[in-house]
């Protein structure tokens, strides 16, 4: 149980610093400004439209760092600095939610996964804490709430882990469309690459850490058994 807790701790003491790192080099890069002088919106079109995807719509949202591709609705969502910013950390956004698209409009079996996953998830996740924490008052009586809200919760910690080639995957498509079409030159390219690498990592330490509380959980179902 111990050891269960130090993992813990470790995992949230990276979780700080992948976060921290990832929002000071956004900040460096977003002050670089593109030689080519596109914008994100402009990046994220152009990068559909030579895809071959023209039913995809690029939108500005409200916030910072909430870009994301909806594929519901087939939209690529930018934040205020990716979609009218013309700087490293633009480019490198916007081009990575374009993979995703390109994922989508090429069958990307990994996110047809995930987003087979989602429905359920959903739906799992507006209880699965309560069910969690039910079964814990209740572990002396019962391990059926605690069993139910395990595998719940294994649920989750799968979802995080097939995240995983899913952004990898998107940020590869993004680097390799924005050199061989010279989006970026030699430097900036660097940026990117380093900038989108941080922002991976933040899933990876995300997938480790629900790891992590998964393992918590069951050492206190099987201590139950015991």
């Amino acid at each position: 149980m111990m050891g269960v807790y130090v993992i813990a701790g470790i995992v949230m003491l990276v979780s700080f610093y992948v976060q921290w790192k990832l929002k000071s080099k956004f900040e460096e890069y977003s002050q670089v400004g593109l030689s080519n002088g596109m914008s994100g919106k402009e990046i994220a079109e152009t990068m559909l439209r030579e895809s071959g995807i023209y039913d995809v719509r690029v939108l500005s949202v409200e916030g910072k760092l909430t870009d994301h591709y909806n594929p519901q609705d087939k939209t690529v969502n930018l934040s205020p600095d990716v979609f009218y910013g013309r700087s490293v950390s633009a480019a490198a956004v916007a081009s990575h939610e374009c993979g995703h698209a390109v994922q989508h409009a090429t069958s990307y079996k990994w996110l047809q996964f995930r987003s087979q996953m989602v429905p359920f998830l959903s739906i799992a996740s507006r209880y699965m804490q309560w069910v969690i924490l039910l079964g814990i008052v209740l572990i002396n009586t019962t391990i059926l709430p605690l069993t139910i809200g395990v595998a719940l919760f294994a649920a989750t910690t799968l979802f995080s882990f097939i995240t995983l080639p899913v952004e990898y995957d998107a940020s590869n498509r993004a680097l390799a469309w924005i050199q061989k079409n010279r989006i970026v030159n030699e430097r900036e390219y660097v940026m990117s690459s380093d900038a989108l690498k941080w922002a991976a990592r933040t899933y990876l330490v995300a997938a480790i850490g629900s790891l992590a509380t998964l393992l918590y959980y069951v050492s206190l179902l099987m201590g139950r058994r015991d």
